[in-house]
């Protein structure tokens, strides 16, 4: 007898019969949805990167140049005064990076430099080198012959400051042989624009502690006047405006 006719039977008996042992009844398939389990796994593996972005964005660093000994301000960067450093990026800082070394050559330190400090662009100034028809010339200025901060790549005007004893003994001697020395007293302006090339004098001489050491850039012609009076110690550094109006 077929499962069928047991059904019959038992319908016929009055009461329902069992299917016999080991035959089940057709169960409807489970619905599988594809499309939904892959949404899933694109929805997890999306928040796993914004993470990862996230984590990446708050540890940002970029490689930039390190001073690894002092370099005085008015000097060249030499390349055995850097080394790499890894800092947190900030767009607030400007750092010199490890990539722009190799243009270090044309710029000069504007501050003295310490050992272990992060090079950034205001520690830079562009190298003021000598132009056609333009000579360096060398001071060495006392305390109240220059102003206090005197940097590499200021402009300056030079004036001479002899004492009134120097004037009068530079005009005697030239009223007794003929020339005009007694003249330069009555010309105190020696440059009115000269940009400083060099300040080399430590943190003892640039407050006022001894002699400073400065280069100027200047034109040819104003070079003999300089130099002279730079030799009897009588020139003096003014500030001035670093753009002519």
């Amino acid at each position: 007898m077929n499962t069928q006719q047991h059904a019959q039977a038992g319908t016929r008996g009055g009461s329902p019969v069992s299917p016999p042992v080991g035959e089940r009844l057709p169960v409807t398939p489970r619905e599988r949805k594809p499309a939904l389990a892959a949404l899933a796994v694109l929805l997890i593996l999306a928040g796993a990167l914004g993470s990862t972005i996230l984590v990446l964005r708050a540890g940002e660093r970029v490689e930039a140049i390190k001073v690894t000994q002092r370099v005085s301000a008015g000097e060249k960067v030499p390349e055995s005064a850097i080394s790499s450093v890894m800092v947190a990026k900030d767009s607030d800082v400007q750092y010199v990076e490890w990539s722009q070394r190799g243009l270090l050559s044309k710029y000069r330190a504007s501050t003295d430099l310490v050992e272990g400090s992060v090079l950034v662009g205001p520690m830079l100034t562009e190298q003021q080198g000598p132009k056609a028809n333009q000579v360096v010339v060398g001071l060495s200025l006392k305390s109240g012959q220059y102003p206090g901060g005197l940097k590499a790549g200021d402009v300056v005007a030079a004036y001479r400051v002899g004492t009134d004893g120097s004037k009068s003994s530079a005009g005697a001697s030239g009223a007794a042989t003929g020339g005009t020395g007694g003249t330069a007293g009555s010309e105190p302006l020696l440059v009115d624009r000269a940009k400083v090339q060099t300040v080399n004098g430590g943190d003892g001489a640039s407050a006022g502690g001894g002699d400073l050491p400065v280069s100027l850039v200047v034109d040819q012609t104003a070079a003999p006047k300089l130099t002279q009076a730079a030799a009897a110690g009588e020139v003096s550094l003014v500030l001035v405006p670093a753009h002519s109006s």
